[in-house]
């Protein structure tokens, strides 16, 4: 049986794409590991449920949960002594892309995978390390690793090295996926490569069924409401667009926000709350992959405020987009490259603005409140969009077919 591997850089059940590949090999007959890395006990559960409900395999390949004292203690420092390095000396060390990066490389030189795909930064430079070693290796661009985060931050990351591994990757992996048409014609572009595969981020529309129609956020169901998520509630994702809008929008309409809320989101986000939207303003946890997508359902409006403040930004689509879809809630995104490659085909779904004004979010919020068939219309729009083409059921056989070729 063909052996793949695929390489994610954290706990499986933050790397939906990488979940929702490994199932389609695993079905079509593949044996299939996903190597990854643990460090929170929380989402260890959860990878554990996940992973008891498929056919591939997961291996924790570096495990520095808090428990495991000494082997924490020495991954940390690693990186630690990288970023120190790479920060006085500009001298590149493979675990400043990662924790355990030569460890995970190690584990991929041992298991001798028929195919071993990377998904992360370290991924690209032991997806090199293999190929120099003959093995075959195929890589996902989920984003453009050189091309992502704010600018105070690229200051301390290896520029020049991650572009560098991305054009041998590019050039030398005939398995080469990425999220948008906008990020594949860009990345051949840089690179002077053949564009790589085109795989939407988009979600089973099976999962569906799986919908629990509870009412677990919402306070008030004769307001409509507005969600969105992430993995972090913090700067930088168009919360700020978002809370400047808030004088602007005339009827009274609940506010649902999720994702990780640190002392320090906190600490920037209460401020910028008016006064009169305290009580309409919900901020949730984190919830399992399996319950997600029931209470995305319970909204009216999904929100898609992505900056385009980097390339990655500019020509990536958001995933909480293709889950809004899922969900059937109408959509208002910013104008970036790769999601208005999907509302420019899927107009009726919702709203396209520009980032970085609040007045356009307030208004396009304001359109959609205030006719109540056009908002009934798009959420219908969204869920024929996602059943007919936009869902990952019309993946599969891209897959199937890419893979095939690069194993031969």
């Amino acid at each position: 049986m063909v052996k793949i591997l695929i390489l994610i850089g954290g706990h499986l059940c933050t790397a939906p794409r990488a979940q929702k590949e490994a199932e389609t090999l695993a079905n079509a007959g593949y044996d299939v590991i996903v190597g990854g890395i643990w460090f929170s006990p929380e989402l260890v559960e959860r990878d554990r449920l996940l992973i008891s409900q498929q056919k591939y395999k997961f291996e924790p390949i570096i495990d520095i949960q808090p428990n495991r004292k000494f082997i924490n203690y020495w991954i940390r420092i690693q990186t630690r002594i990288a970023k120190e390095v790479f920060r006085r000396f500009k001298l590149f060390l493979p675990e400043l892309l990662g924790y355990g990066t030569r460890r995970i490389l190690k584990y991929a030189q041992n298991l001798q995978a028929d195919l071993t795909i990377v998904h992360s930064e370290s991924g690209l430079w032991i997806g090199q390390q293999l190929i120099a070693q003959g093995l075959k290796v195929g890589v996902d661009f989920e984003d453009w690793f050189s091309e992502d985060l704010l600018p105070e931050v690229r200051i301390n990351r290896p520029i020049h090295k991650l572009r560098h591994l991305e054009r041998q990757l590019m050039h030398e992996c005939k398995y080469c996926l990425t999220t948008s048409h906008a990020l594949a014609k860009s990345l051949a572009k840089a690179y002077e490569a053949t564009q790589p595969t085109v795989i939407y981020n988009v979600f089973p529309w099976a999962e569906r069924s799986q919908i629990d129609k509870k009412i677990c956020d919402r306070q008030n169901l004769d307001l409509l409401s507005i969600h969105w998520f992430s993995q972090t509630i913090g700067q930088g994702r168009g919360l700020e667009v978002l809370f400047q809008s808030l004088p602007y929008i005339h009827q009274p309409i609940e506010i649902h926000l999720r994702g990780n809320y640190p002392e320090s989101s906190r600490r920037w986000l209460e401020p910028q709350i008016p006064d009169e939207w305290r009580d309409r303003l919900f901020i949730h946890p984190t919830v399992s992959n399996g319950e997600l997508l029931s209470r995305i359902a319970e909204h009216d409006i999904g929100l898609a405020l992505e900056i385009p403040y980097c390339f990655n930004k500019q020509f990536t689509i958001s995933n909480k987009l293709f889950q809004y879809l899922q969900a059937g809630l109408a959509i208002i995104s910013t104008n970036t490259e790769g999601q208005s490659e999907i509302l420019s085909r899927y107009p009726e779904v919702g709203e396209l603005i520009p980032s970085n004004d609040p007045i356009a979010l307030a208004n396009a919020i304001n359109n959609l409140v205030n006719n109540y068939p056009k908002i009934l219309f798009a959420k219908q729009a969204a869920l024929k969009a996602a059943q007919s083409q936009l869902n990952w059921e019309s993946q599969t056989n891209i897959i199937l077919r890419t893979l095939e070729k690069a194993i031969k």
